[in-house]
């Protein structure tokens, strides 16, 4: 059997064995994502968001629905202090932050373990200015369905407005722009 049609088998049989992912190779503009009821409380753009309690990294309790009173909007960015995550929270502290101080920014250490162990985080990566909350049984990261780079923008009316990775901070942009 020549080269070329040993790898032509091998190739058949692994896309032959993926089921439904040939479906993947005639993509639509069809949108398969569900349906959200914007009366709902969840992580999904338009619905409500879930209200979470936990401390920060100075042990005070910050509560979210209480920290949206008098703010246009609340931002959680789930950090796990890795390069990537330091490349978005100095791009967003320095291209995003100043641009919306009525917008309140949380990042969000759910790896740490403990309000020290996050301080220690916090400071050792110099963010000793941010407010770091302490997701410690990683409760609020399972609230938003989140992982490392989630970045969730909540209004000020308590709807999920985003819910995405962080990128570059353009999408991050556009959704703070359009908060009243």
């Amino acid at each position: 059997m020549s080269f070329a049609r040993a790898l032509f088998l091998i190739s058949a049989l692994a896309l032959g064995g993926c089921e439904d992912m040939m479906d993947n190779l005639d993509p639509s503009s069809e949108d398969l994502r569900p349906t959200i009821d914007e009366n709902t409380e969840g992580h999904r753009v338009g619905q409500t968001a879930p209200d979470f309690t936990i401390p920060d990294t100075l042990n005070n309790s910050v509560t979210i629905s209480a920290e949206l009173q008098g703010a246009n909007g609340i931002v959680l960015y789930f950090t796990m202090w890795c390069p990537i995550c330091d490349a978005h929270m100095t791009h967003m502290r320095s291209n995003i932050i100043p641009n919306y101080p009525n917008v309140k920014f949380y990042f969000i250490d759910y790896v740490s373990g403990s309000v020290q162990f996050a301080r220690t985080a916090q400071i050792s990566n110099g963010y000793a200015d941010a407010t770091v909350l302490v997701d410690t049984d990683q409760a609020v990261m399972n609230l938003y369905n989140a992982t490392m780079g989630t970045t969730v923008v909540i209004g000020s009316d308590g709807v999920v407005a985003m819910n995405e990775d962080y990128k570059d901070g353009s999408r991050l942009n556009e959704i703070l722009g359009a908060l009243p």
